[in-house]
């Protein structure tokens, strides 16, 4: 199952549900087992009804140059847990994807010391205020070495359609939604906001009016689910798992903003991935040059 970039940790949590708020298990409450496909968002996908480049959501803010580090743990083949780290930086490029001017994140996972997977995610903000995925380009790596990014997805290509990342307005109660849909691929991710106004303690710090979102592919039943906590105006700080079998976990470790040198290195490392797309996947073609 492919997910959204950590935008995709065993730790002491302190739990407080506010007024009328059921209280949570720290991996959450088991859902109710998902339907065979999530509908797609209420809102259409309309590429006229994309401002800019700017993504402000309270829940997933993507502000050009800041880097957040996470760090956790999951399990290898062998059932044995292996640490990793997960670096997803906002980068200050663009790139158009589907008539939309996407802003371009770069993540890279670094298991026991060597680069895993690095990823480049499209995202973009409606009018409305929901975030949407417009597409991954994630390259696979067997130590160290390049093999290949087999799990592209592009929307518009393909057959595949853009998703919601994060709801203007997410609610207890709203109908589970699509985050991305690419048939070519088998991947269709879907979510649902599980419990809000949680109160969330990691070895960082505390974080009240926290929300957890269920994630889940329903052509993956076999991967479980994935639990990801938002905090205001920080966006995602933690990541369980519930029934996966790698049972990834991950915490965020720090927030910084990369001065102008370290942002044009990772700049630089973003184009030099999207010029490798080309040459890699025809899925890539038709997309204009990250800018």
């Amino acid at each position: 199952m492919r997910r959204y970039a950590v935008l995709a940790a065993v730790v002491v949590l302190a739990w407080s549900a506010a007024p009328g708020v059921a209280r949570a298990r720290p991996d959450g409450a088991p859902p109710p087992p998902p339907s065979p496909r999530c509908a797609p968002f209420p809102a259409a996908f309309d590429p006229a009804r994309f401002p800019g480049t700017a993504v402000t959501n309270t829940w997933l803010p993507l502000t050009p140059g800041v880097r957040r580090v996470y760090q956790g743990t999951a399990r290898d083949d062998s059932g044995h847990p292996q640490s990793h780290t997960i670096v997803s930086t906002v980068t200050s490029l663009t790139k158009t994807v589907a008539g939309v001017p996407t802003a371009v994140l770069l993540e890279q996972d670094v298991q026991a010391g060597e680069l895993d997977e690095q990823e480049l995610a499209f995202f973009a903000q409606d009018s409305d205020g929901n975030v949407w995925g417009l597409g991954e380009y994630p390259e696979d790596f067997e130590k160290g070495k390049f093999v290949g990014a087999p799990d592209t997805w592009i929307a518009g290509v393909d057959g595949a359609k853009a998703g919601v990342a994060m709801p203007a307005g997410p609610e207890l109660g709203q109908t589970a939604y699509q985050q991305g849909d690419a048939p070519d691929i088998d991947f269709l991710d879907c979510a649902r906001t599980l419990q809000t106004d949680q109160r969330l303690c990691l070895k960082t710090g505390c974080h009240d009016h926290v929300m957890i979102v269920d994630e889940w592919s329903p052509l993956d039943v076999a991967s479980g689910h994935q639990r990801k906590y938002y905090s205001p105006n920080i966006g995602n700080i933690k990541v369980t798992a519930a029934g996966d079998p790698e049972g990834e976990t991950l915490e965020l470790a720090s927030v910084d903003t990369l001065d102008a040198r370290a942002l044009a290195t990772v700049n630089a490392q973003a184009r030099a991935m999207d010029r490798n797309a080309y040459q890699t996947t025809t899925v890539y073609a038709d997309t204009p040059p990250v800018s």
